[in-house]
């Protein structure tokens, strides 16, 4: 039996994205290759190893016990070549981190641009999840690290205070809502939304609330970005719902009013996740260190300098 890397780094990528075509752009591999791969890996082990429908494939029993061995086998591998990057300048660690839209558009880009800039031989593959698929993602050994939650804590994981992330209302400054300082979600539910593309993780936090009160978001349109987002309701394309650090970064140089959510969903607590800190591979571990020690000094300083409590570990 011979699978060589590329196979096994395939194999993760098609299960995590339920598609061997996704899978293949990951893996940077033509479909017709990759395709080949995956047939032979079954032709070499006599048994399938995906189970293949309308909607994607999923794997087997017989593949999903690949799927582990393969976790463990890149993961080794990572280990190695993060031991080893202290000597060695040609060889390079990547870290995967999967985030929920506020902490990978509001808290993440100065902290990671800091820790590239720090740490050349490392690079960070980063992805938009909602928030309970993260926790288990990062339980299921898919990612080093995840950014989400608190509320959508998976059992079994380390969980550490990152960022208090409030979300806001925000409507042109001549708007009706305008000079009121908070709402109830069900009350906008007939107003025209500015939202984020299907499949970010604000979009279906929000569209899952709507439908928890029998209603769908009315959107007018989808922006690619946060900023873009403040920007349409600025203009007046209609309201939108984004983090309050996002809000109150714009309202500097746009025409934007803020409201507070009455909701207790709109408050949350952003968490670190990992399996186990102590058996991360190095660069994942010097990534996890950046992160929560960023995260104590700005705890620290919205408490006027007292430490905040670690959790138990």
């Amino acid at each position: 039996m011979r699978f060589d890397l590329i196979d096994l780094r395939l194999f993760l990528h098609v299960t995590q994205t339920g598609s061997i075509t996704r899978g293949a752009e990951r893996a940077h591999l033509a479909l017709a290759s990759a395709s080949a791969r995956i047939r032979g890996m079954e032709e070499m082990l006599g048994v399938p190893l995906l189970k293949r429908g309308r909607r994607g494939v999923a794997p087997t029993e017989a593949g999903r016990s690949l799927l582990d061995h393969a976790r463990i086998v890149l993961q080794q591998i990572e280990t190695m070549r993060g031991d080893l990057g202290a000597y060695s300048r040609g060889l390079k660690g990547s870290v995967r981190i999967l985030a929920n839209t506020s902490a990978l558009s509001e808290h993440l880009p100065s902290l990671l641009a800091t820790f590239l800039a720090a740490n050349p031989t490392i690079d960070i593959d980063l992805e938009d999840r909602e928030s309970p698929a993260i926790g288990a993602a990062i339980a299921a050994g898919d990612a080093d690290l995840g950014i989400g939650s608190q509320a959508a804590s998976v059992p079994g994981l380390e969980s550490h205070p990152f960022r208090i992330d409030r979300l806001v209302l925000a409507v042109p400054t001549g708007h009706q809502l305008a000079g009121k300082r908070q709402t109830g979600f069900a009350d906008l539910l007939d107003l025209d939304f500015v939202g984020l593309p299907r499949g970010t993780a604000l979009d279906e936090h929000l569209a899952m609330q709507a439908a928890r009160l029998g209603r769908a978001l009315r959107l007018r349109v989808r922006v690619n970005s946060l900023d873009t987002v403040c920007a349409m309701v600025a203009a007046g394309g209609g309201v939108g719902i984004v983090p309050e650090a996002t809000a109150l970064r714009h309202r500097r140089a746009l025409p934007l009013a803020t409201l507070r959510l009455t909701e207790p969903w709109s408050i949350r607590e952003l968490a670190l996740y990992v399996r186990d800190s102590r058996r991360l591979p190095k660069p994942a571990r010097q990534l996890f260190e950046a992160l929560r020690g960023a995260s104590e000094t700005s705890a620290t300083s919205a408490t006027g300098g007292a430490r905040r409590r670690r959790p138990a570990e």
